[in-house]
C-alpha cells in the first residue's frame, strides 16, 4: 500500500458514507416530522432538519472502524466511547431540546472518558509562560477544560450555514497534514475522516438541505479537542532539530482554531458585562453581525474563514516567536478585526434604523 493510501481511504470512506447517508437522514427527517426548536442563535425561518450530525458521526467512526491498523486501534476505544455519548446527548437535544445542565452532564461524562481512559490530556503547557511540565491532576482538569472549551465553542458558532463545517475541515485537513507528514502513528486517520465526513455534509449545508445540529457541532468540537492535545503531544516528542517541530505549538492551534475560541470569549464577555448569562442566546455572534449588514450566510461563512486563515498564514511566518507573545498578537488581530466589524455595524445601524 502507498504511504498515502491511508489518507485517501479514511477521507474517502468517511465522505462517501456522509455524502449519501445525509439524503436519507433528510428523507426520514420530514417523513416523521423531526425539526429542532429555533433560538435568538439561529438564524433560519423555515424548517430544516437538524441532525446532519448523524451522517458526520457516521461517516467518521465507519471510515476508522476500516482503515484504522489492528495494532493502531487501541488508540481509539474509548475516543469512540465518548463520540457514542455525545452523539446520544446531541440527537435527544436535536429532536427535542433538554435541560442545559443535562447536556452538559453528558460533555463532561465524554470528556473524562476521554481524558481518563483515553489518556488525552496536557501532560504540560509546551513552554507557555516559561512553563512546561505541570502536576498530573492540572494536567488532567486542563484537558477536560480544552475539551468542554471546544465542545461548546463549536457549538456555538453553528449558526449559519457552513462555518462551523468549513472552520472544522480547515483545521482537520492542517492537523491532519501535520501529524501525517511528522509520523505520528494513527491519529491522522481521525482527522482525515473529519475532513471527508464534513465535506460529504457542507455539500447539502451550503444549500440549506440540512444543519449538522448540536450532534454535528459538539462531535466536531470533541474531535478538535483530541487533535489538540495529541498534536502538542506528538510535536513534544520531535527533535528540534526536525523541521516540523513548531516551537511556539500553543499559538499555533490558538491561530488554527481562533475563530471559535475568539467568538465564544467575546460574546461570553458581552453577556457578562450585560447582566446576562454567558449561556443565554442572541444575535452577538460575529456572523450575526455580518448578516445584520446584509451578507447571505455563505459571504458571511467566506468572509470568517478567510479571517482565519490569515491569522494561520500569520502563525505560520512567526512560530518561531514565544507563544506567550504570538498568543497576545493573536488575540489583538481578532479584536482589530471584530472592532472594525462592530464599528461598521453600528454604523449601519444608525443610518438605516
Amino acid at each position: 500500500m502507498a504511504p498515502w493510501a491511508p489518507i485517501v481511504l479514511s477521507f474517502s470512506t468517511a465522505f462517501a458514507v456522509s455524502y449519501l447517508l445525509v439524503p436519507h437522514i433528510i428523507k426520514v427527517a420530514w417523513y416523521k416530522n423531526l425539526f429542532g426548536e429555533t433560538d435568538e442563535r439561529h438564524v433560519h425561518v423555515e424548517k430544516t432538519p437538524p441532525l446532519g450530525g448523524i451522517a458526520i458521526f457516521s461517516g467518521v467512526v465507519f471510515a476508522l472502524l476500516i482503515w484504522v491498523p489492528n495494532n493502531q486501534f487501541f488508540r481509539f476505544q474509548a475516543v469512540l466511547s465518548s463520540f457514542l455519548i455525545i452523539f446520544l446527548v446531541g440527537v435527544r437535544d436535536d429532536i427535542k431540546p433538554i435541560l442545559p445542565w443535562k447536556k452538559f452532564l453528558g460533555q463532561l461524562l465524554a470528556a473524562s472518558i476521554v481524558v481518563f481512559k483515553g489518556n488525552v490530556y496536557l501532560k504540560g503547557l509546551h513552554g507557555l509562560a516559561g512553563l512546561e511540565e505541570i502536576p498530573l491532576l492540572w494536567g488532567y482538569t486542563l484537558g477536560i477544560l480544552v475539551v468542554l472549551l471546544l465542545i461548546n465553542a463549536f457549538n456555538l458558532i453553528d449558526g449559519i450555514n457552513g462555518l462551523a463545517g468549513s472552520v472544522a475541515t480547515l483545521f482537520s485537513l492542517l492537523i491532519g497534514s501535520w501529524l501525517y507528514l511528522s509520523g505520528a502513528k494513527a491519529e491522522y486517520f481521525l482527522a482525515f475522516s473529519l475532513a471527508g465526513a464534513t465535506i460529504g455534509f457542507l455539500l447539502y449545508n451550503f444549500r440549506s438541505k440540512i444543519f449538522m445540529g448540536d450532534t454535528g457541532s459538539m462531535l466536531i468540537g470533541l474531535i478538535s479537542a483530541v487533535l489538540l492535545i495529541r498534536f502538542l503531544e506528538w510535536n513534544e516528542m520531535l527533535s528540534h532539530k526536525n523541521p516540523l517541530q513548531i516551537s511556539s505549538a500553543p499559538a499555533v492551534v490558538t491561530g488554527l482554531l481562533i475563530l471559535p475560541l475568539f467568538d465564544t470569549l467575546r460574546v461570553f464577555v458581552l453577556r457578562l458585562l450585560r447582566g446576562k448569562s454567558p449561556f443565554q442566546a442572541d444575535r452577538t455572534h460575529l456572523h450575526h453581525l455580518l448578516l445584520d449588514l446584509g451578507f447571505s450566510h455563505l459571504q458571511a461563512t467566506g468572509m470568517l474563514l478567510a479571517a482565519n486563515t490569515l491569522i494561520i498564514i500569520f502563525c505560520y511566518y512567526f512560530h518561531a516567536s514565544s507563544s506567550l507573545m504570538l498568543i497576545l498578537l493573536i488575540l489583538a488581530i481578532a479584536l482589530f478585526l471584530s472592532g472594525i466589524l462592530v464599528y461598521v455595524h453600528r454604523r449601519h445601524k444608525r443610518l438605516y434604523s
